[in-house]
């Protein structure tokens, strides 16, 4: 999948070590609901053999490069909980912290809702978002999301109980 400035492509082994360092950053793992980290080998493993089949493992990930630098993984957005039934699927979004503010993430979701729309043909994609994330709250409104409900005290961040959003988007 190809936009303007990104590409989404599925994860390659020379991701490993990027993803290693991603999945083993303690300030975003709660967006991720990770509590420990992962191995090296447990990264390499997930990249090697995932099969990437959202029909089998009910999830996907593509890696968010820029065309500039395609060998540069500037983030990655995820596909999760994927229900073939019920026509949804959960979104969610990390960009690295040198590619943030350049459009990446809108790209990469509206690259990603296109595929949602016309190739798995789902009726609703869903993400949660905590209340003290502004930047994935403009980004989620930006793209025709609305927030849905509220989990009160959903989240324990930092020894504080946050809000969880829950927003959705009808594609049909």
């Amino acid at each position: 999948m190809i936009g303007k400035k990104i590409r989404l492509r599925a994860p390659e082994p020379a991701d490993i070590d990027i993803l290693y360092h991603w999945e083993n950053d303690p300030e975003i793992w709660h967006v991720s609901n990770t509590s420990a980290p992962y191995s090296r080998f447990a990264i390499e493993q997930y990249v090697l053999n995932a099969g990437h089949d959202i029909f089998n493992s009910r999830q996907l990930r593509l890696m968010i490069v820029t065309l500039e630098s395609e060998s540069v993984a500037a983030g990655a957005i995820d596909l999760f909980d994927y229900e073939p039934i019920h026509s949804r699927a959960g979104v969610g979004i990390m960009i690295g912290k040198a590619f943030r503010g350049k459009g990446y993430a809108s790209e990469a979701l509206a690259l990603i809702l296109d595929y949602c729309r016309n190739i798995l043909n789902l009726h609703q994609v869903y993400c949660n978002i905590s209340e003290d994330n502004a930047a994935s709250i403009r980004l989620f409104d930006e793209a025709g999301f609305r927030k849905n409900g509220e989990k009160k005290e959903w989240l324990l961040l930092n020894g504080k109980w946050t809000n969880e959003f829950f927003y959705q988007l009808f594609l049909k």
